[in-house]
């Protein structure tokens, strides 16, 4: 017999997940003993054991691994994803964690749900995945940007958009439009003070963090590819517009009615009438548009290297004529770590271009400019055969010509805008002691914009402004440029004893943005040797008559953020953990006196799931949460001139001074801004209740969550007496003082509830086996307005919303419709009282009518469902409590556009002597002016909308040896494919969000897709 002694060592090593991320808290066990510890914050352990002991390594969502000790006194260890328990790991505000130890309010997407997706902007696609998730499409047009709202709106003036990071790269929405979304790896929502209150004052309103794609450590060179082509439309409407027969028809009578000559239909004949043809313009300005998009990307790593690069191709034609996007991506992104783990490094970069055609005036009223308005008003008996050249529509100048207006825009208008953005972003960090990590990141983005706007000089537009001008037209260059800088240093702690982990961050933070603006409007261009971009046809001005003076105009901004900021957080064996956050942040904004300013956070949880009294329970996981703290809004009023949030609102803490035209048409310099040195950020308190749980062998998983979010300081305008000001020579309105000072006075309250489940109905064991999962996510949200600044408790104005105390934001005030008068067919409204009236006082009947464009209830509901390699999925989208002002409708229904622009077939049954019971009111009604200022056409949207559906098959392994293929995926998908809603118009989803309305806007289409994805 051979006696021996065990030979204890330490081994040491990193813990990685299947893409190389480091996994902190990961629990590493000897086997059958109570020696234990956990990895630190990236991912490091370091253990004793015996030769020939069983080390064991678990984590919540990955597959447990055990790895016997050997020789080596290292041990890298990859841990992978269990297939029942996926999304498990998180990314956070500068970190990582996991679902079992997060403390915050969280919503993750992975790449699954976004690729392949037929959407130009990734944040289109997040729309109905994400409870809280509000996302409101504000055009069709390809790549733009929609509006994105995080648990309500949270400010009356200032910015309401979260804050949007790629890869540790601050940037907004509008960066978009040039990103590939197929280069995502997972989304994450911060949606609660203590995932936010970490951001300081760019937080309050949410934030959304995008992690783009890596390679794996020891990985061969992966090859994926990916393409689909899809084919979109318009969807339909139900406002039953009339025909030219009929059209002609009401014409004629209407101008019978008024003894007057109205429109074409009082110049015809009834056979002539009868005899005419209909255009439907929606069928000449919209089309069916084609779409490709392309992604080729490569992935490989060694030992202590690993890269993903990506090329991507994207070429979307809108379904409005003229209106396109086409995008070009690379992508590549590299991770490395030294042989003994301290030392690790990443370098991000992206070179986007994209290129788009994007018809302006849109949402306008201008007839000669929006396309949208020409579609969808123009008299159907008008052709695009009528079409001549631009000159023929100077006279007579008829309203009726609208098309051929709009036809001769698109045929002599050029409008372009290409943009080239470059996002990159390098990181080290370096283990000082064991435990002990510092890190820098330095991130930054560069965007260049160029517009081309030019106007033939043979044009319409260019002929009716010419102004004496001949040759006339128009040539405007603009060139933008955009950089911005953020670093981040940090030193963190991580500590393991026993079963309580600690982790300590310090972190210093500085941000600097740069804007600049340059363009020119050349006057005069001569049609022999027009070209676009180019000066070869500018005509030069002469000292005669002053006609062709160019414009030239130029903008410089910066913007600017400093700040520094720890967290604490503690975890004790999975079961309890408090997280704590502090940050100081000074603001370029706002004077000394008030550039800084801190923010806070306290969040916890308690795993009850892991309790020993919850074994045998039936949960497999049940954690509350709680969070409260603080956060600020820098960007405290949304300038829609001003390009990006970074540069909103950069003086009005500042008085300002301008040179022009003064007294006796001297040049001079006058005060133009009076500053308010007191003014300071938006700030949100909020409260959050959070409930995580599993049941049913995890079949049935999810969050129910209550929030209370109340801001503060709010940016209003209060009045001033404009004898205590300047004169204002740049303000070309009539009242050219400044009477109002911008100032903090007052609160605004979100509260609500989201509710996130999934379930597994059936969940097979094999790998093909029958899945067949539903899931739900949902958000309600009450707003109320607590305090204003006077003393009334209202701000009213003269259009359809104004405010109160105790009311909801944007919230409708006009009069009360009450149908038709039968004795003589004039409007009827209500008075205040609840009196019938035809002439309403609009400073006593009008009243609030407890009705705004935001949602009482959103989200989003679906399947999934494979076997065999067949796989399905839908994703459904609803919203309920939404109350617009269909201006479309009331257009097709005014009687005083007939003869101008389409009538409603509801026109045909208005208010006669011999039709008294008619709801259309008299077509000389006295009163139609008031329709306007009335609920009459404030119209329920709600809708339900299959947002997105697909089918596919991925071939088995079996059915790709020897091929070369490691996958092959085939797949057919839709989206918008049908809206159930009571809403008339082409789309409930787009709306002019700042201005509540509706009209003439630029709808989403339908859309179906052909895809497939190889890899090798």
């Amino acid at each position: 017999m051979q006696i021996s002694f065990a030979q204890e060592k330490t081994i040491t090593g990193n813990v990685t997940d299947d893409t190389g991320l480091p996994l902190p808290g990961v629990n590493i066990v000897i086997k059958n003993t109570s020696n234990g510890t956990q990895t630190d914050f990236d991912g490091n352990y370091s253990i004793q054991g015996n030769r020939g002991a069983v080390i064991t390594f678990s984590y919540v969502g990955f597959s447990t691994k055990e790895i016997a000790i050997g020789d080596n006194d290292t041990i890298n260890i990859t841990l992978n994803q269990d297939a029942a328990m996926l999304e498990e790991v998180i990314v956070q505000a500068y970190g990582t964690t996991t679902r079992a130890t997060s403390n915050i309010s969280v919503s993750v997407v992975s790449s699954k749900d976004i690729v392949d997706r037929p959407n130009a902007s990734a944040l289109q696609t997040l729309q109905g995945q994400v409870a809280g998730l509000n996302i409101i499409s504000s055009s069709g047009q390809p790549g733009a940007a929609p509006v994105v709202r995080i648990r309500g709106v949270g400010s009356i003036n200032g910015n309401s958009e979260p804050l949007y990071i790629i890869d540790g790269i601050p940037t907004d929405a509008n960066a978009f439009r040039s990103l590939n979304p197929n280069n995502i790896e997972s989304v994450s929502v911060l949606k609660d003070a203590g995932g936010t209150a970490i951001y300081g004052n760019r937080g309050s309103n949410g934030v959304i963090l995008i992690t783009t794609q890596k390679g794996s450590f020891n990985s061969g060179l992966k090859i994926g590819y990916s393409g689909t082509v899809q084919y979109s439309n318009l969807m339909g409407n139900s406002y039953d517009l009339l025909d030219s027969p009929d059209q002609l028809t009401l014409e004629r009578t209407y101008g019978e009615l008024l003894g007057e000559s109205i429109g074409r239909g009082s110049t015809l004949s009834l056979d002539e009438i009868a005899a005419s043809e209909t255009t439907n313009w929606t069928e000449v300005f919209f089309n069916t548009a084609l779409t490709q998009s392309h992604n080729l990307s490569l992935s490989s790593g060694g030992k202590n290297t690993r890269q993903f690069t990506s090329i991507g191709y994207f070429d979307q034609e809108g379904i409005l004529e003229k209106s396109s996007l086409q995008r070009f991506n690379l992508q590549s992104n590299i991770d490395g770590k030294s042989s003994n783990d301290k030392f690790k490094f990443g370098v991000n970069l992206a070179v986007n271009y994209s290129s788009s055609g994007e018809p302006n005036g849109i949402g306008g009223t201008g007839i000669n400019r929006n396309p949208i308005l020409g579609a969808y008003q123009s008299v159907p008996y008008i052709s695009p055969n009528d079409y001549i050249d631009g000159e023929s529509l100077l006279s007579p100048l008829s309203f009726a010509n609208t098309p051929l207006f709009i036809l001769d825009l698109q045929r002599t208008q050029v409008r372009t805008e290409d943009e080239v953005q470059l996002l990159g972003g390098i990181n080290a960090s370096y283990e000082i002691v064991k435990g002990l990590t510092a890190k820098v990141e330095m991130t930054s983005e560069y965007r260049n914009e160029e517009l081309i706007n030019q106007e033939d000089p043979e044009s319409f537009n260019a002929l009716l402004f010419a102004q004496g001008k001949d040759p006339s037209g128009t040539q405007t260059i603009q060139n933008t440029r955009q950089f911005s800088f953020n670093q981040v240093s940090s030193l963190n702690y991580n500590k393991a004893f026993g079963k309580n982990t600690l982790d300590i961050g310090v972190f210093t933070e500085y941000f600097k943005a740069h804007y600049q603006r340059f363009g020119f409007s050349a006057e005069g261009l001569n049609p022999l040797t027009l070209a676009i971009g180019d000066d070869a046809s500018f005509i030069g001005d002469t000292p005669d008559d002053d006609a062709y003076v160019d414009d030239i105009f130029a903008d410089r901004l910066e913007s600017g953020l400093f700040s520094y900021f720890t967290r604490v957080d503690y975890d004790y064996d999975t079961r309890i953990g408090f997280t704590g956050t502090l940050r100081r942040d000074a603001s370029f904004r706002f004077s000394d006196s008030n550039r800084w300013g801190t923010f806070f956070s306290l969040s916890g949880r308690w795993n009850i799931g892991n309790e020993e009294f919850m074994q045998n329970s039936g949960f497999d996981a049940l954690k509350l949460r709680v969070s409260y703290g603080t956060t600020g809004n820098q960007y405290i009023d949304d300038d829609p001139l001003i390009p990006g949030v970074f540069f909103d609102t950069p003086n009005d803490s500042r008085d300002l001074f301008g040179t022009g035209t003064t007294y006796n048409a001297q040049n001079g310099i006058f005060q133009v801004i009076i500053g308010n040195n007191d003014l300071k950020w938006e700030t949100t308190t909020q409260l959050n209740l959070g409930l995580d749980f599993e049941v049913f062998d995890r079949r049935l998983r999810g969050t129910l969550e209550y929030y209370d979010r109340v801001t503060s300081d709010l940016f209003l305008s209060n009045p001033i007496s404009s004898l205590a000001t300047v004169f204002n020579r740049d303000d070309t309105t009539l009242n050219r003082f400044q009477t109002t000072l911008s100032a903090n006075v007052g609160e605004i309250q979100n509260t609500g509830a989201d509710l996130t489940l999934n379930f597994d109905i059936f969940r097979s064991s094999l790998p093909d086996g029958f899945n067949f999962s539903i899931n739900l996510v949902g958000n309600y949200n009450k707003q109320e307005i607590i305090d204003l600044a006077n003393e009334e408790g209202e701000i009213i104005n003269g259009a359809t919303t104004s405010l109160r105390e105790g009311g909801i934001l944007g919230e409708y005030y006009a009069y009360r419709y009450a149908g038709v008068n039968p004795d003589n067919g004039n409007l009827l409204f209500l008075t205040a009282d609840g009196e019938e009236t035809e002439t309403p006082d609009v400073d006593n009947d009008r009243v609030f009518l407890d009705k705004n464009i935001f949602p009482d209830f959103e989200g989003g509901f679906g399947f999934n469902i494979d076997y065999k390699g067949f796989f399905a999925s839908t994703q459904f989208r609803y919203t309920l409590g939404v109350d617009r002002f269909d201006n479309d409708l009331e257009g097709f229904q005014d009687p005083t556009n007939i003869g101008q622009f389409r009538s409603s077939l509801e026109l045909l049954d208005a208010w006669t002597p011999t039709n008294t019971d008619s709801n259309i009111p008299a077509l000389n009604a006295s009163n139609l002016d008031l329709s306007a200022n009335s609920d009459r056409y404030i119209t329920n949207s709600d809708f339900l909308r299959l947002r997105f559906a697909q089918i596919g098959y991925a071939f088995p392994e079996q059915y790709l040896r020897g091929t070369g293929f490691e996958n092959v995926r085939v797949f057919v998908s839709g989206e918008n494919l049908f809206t159930i809603t009571d809403w008339r118009g082409f789309d409930p989803d787009v709306v002019a969000i700042n201005a509540q309305a509706s009209a003439n806007l630029f709808p989403t289409g339908r859309t179906f897709s052909l895809g497939f994805e190889l890899g090798f």
